[in-house]
């Protein structure tokens, strides 16, 4: 469990701090480098990855969001077959997010077993 927060943390320090400068898949380096290195099984540095960027991404984009009043993401939600629901959109973005971190922290997970 303390693993488990611990890449948690690491995952949404390191992305809140590069995102503004690197590509959105910036996220999956950071969370393959916690993967790598905090010693968890499978599943917790899978879900780790996942709970970190979900709740990076949604928090951000809820900021965002709110900030306009939520004009462009009703629009964006009316494009999608979402009916202009922002909270759908809003977890659809931290699902994406947190299965590309998830998947890379994984990774890093796995490949920390290969040496």
């Amino acid at each position: 469990m303390k693993n488990f927060l611990l890449s948690v943390v690491v995952i949404i320090i390191g992305c809140a701090v590069l995102q503004p400068f690197l590509p959105w898949y910036t996220i999956a380096v950071v969370a393959f480098a916690a993967g790598y290195v905090i010693k968890q099984n499978s599943l917790g540095a899978f879900a780790s990855g996942f709970v970190g960027i979900f709740l990076l991404w949604v928090a951000y984009s809820f900021m965002l969001s709110h900030s306009n009043n939520d004009l462009l993401a009703r629009k964006v939600a009316t494009l999608l077959p979402l009916h202009g629901n922002v909270g759908v959109l809003l977890v659809i973005t931290g699902v994406v997010g947190g299965l590309v971190s998830g998947f890379a922290a994984l990774t890093g997970k796995l490949a920390a077993g290969l040496k």
